[in-house]
């Protein structure tokens, strides 16, 4: 009989692990020797093998009850540690912009619906944007969350976008998906977006994408400034150094064809 004195949670995630590290070490493995390996029923194993098997982290070989790992794990690993590249390159190139500007820089990838914020670097002002790494915020309200949306068809759009309200946090605040989309028309022929007060009164952003080795969005980096020191005759030099940021940085992830010149 199983003892186990921890929550039930905890005992899960722990016997999901033991399973995942059991199956690490052999190509494939049966229901039996993984109850006994693991000290478990074989009722239970069953359980949480099938239970991972429709997440697509293992597979059933044939009609036998041996299991083996899918590379689900090896893809969500990867996914892990392109983040930490792209975080450590745009990292060098947003401290060259904070240097020149003194404002507040981030980098956000889209994360369903919304956008994650992946780094920041503060403004040296104390009159300054307050957000936080791994903060989320809406994707049709943010600056960001335009670019990263541009790179979606009509139809991405509408599947990502068709349960979601648009809250209006301000009176400036894009209204519906129709208004998006002209909105992410713009963004794809200009190579970047702003959000003008859109998600917060008082502060204006400007972003621009950052593309990997297959020339898809997976980034935006953006400047976030209060609406008292934005000057439009500065937005093009924002816009430069942001394509000039975005450009270094898509090179160095393997993207050679930037859209836009330097």
């Amino acid at each position: 009989m199983e003892k186990d004195t921890q929550p039930d949670a905890v005992s899960s995630v722990l016997k999901v692990f033991g399973i995942v590290d059991a199956l690490s070490e052999k190509k494939e493995i049966g229901v039996t020797e993984l109850a006994q390996r693991l000290m478990m029923s074989k009722s239970t194993i069953y359980r949480f093998l099938q239970t991972m098997k429709s997440i697509g982290i293992v597979a059933q070989e044939g009609e036998s009850d041996k299991y083996r790992l899918t590379l689900k794990l090896f893809e969500i690993s990867a996914r892990a540690l392109e983040y930490v590249d792209l975080i450590d390159l745009a990292n060098k190139e947003m401290e060259v912009i904070a240097k020149q500007t003194g404002e507040t820089l981030h980098l956000g990838a889209l994360e369903g619906s919304e956008i994650i914020y992946l780094h920041k670097i503060d403004s040296t002002y104390s009159l300054r944007m307050h957000s936080r790494i791994g903060r989320r915020n809406p994707s049709y309200s943010t600056a960001i969350g335009k670019v990263l949306l541009s790179a979606l068809s009509e139809q991405e759009l509408q599947i990502l976008l068709r349960d979601i309200e648009f809250v209006q946090h301000t009176e400036n605040t894009l209204k519906n998906i129709e208004e998006l989309k002209q909105e992410l028309a713009l963004v794809r022929e200009q190579h970047y977006a702003e959000d003008k007060e859109e998600q917060e009164v008082g502060l204006h952003c400007v972003a621009a994408p950052i593309y990997d080795r297959l020339g898809h969005i997976v980034a935006a980096i953006s400047v976030s400034l209060p609406i008292v020191r934005f000057e439009k005759e500065n937005l093009a030099h924002l816009v430069r150094m942001l394509h000039q940021a975005g450009r270094n940085v898509s090179k160095q992830l393997g993207y050679q064809h930037y859209p836009v010149a330097e």
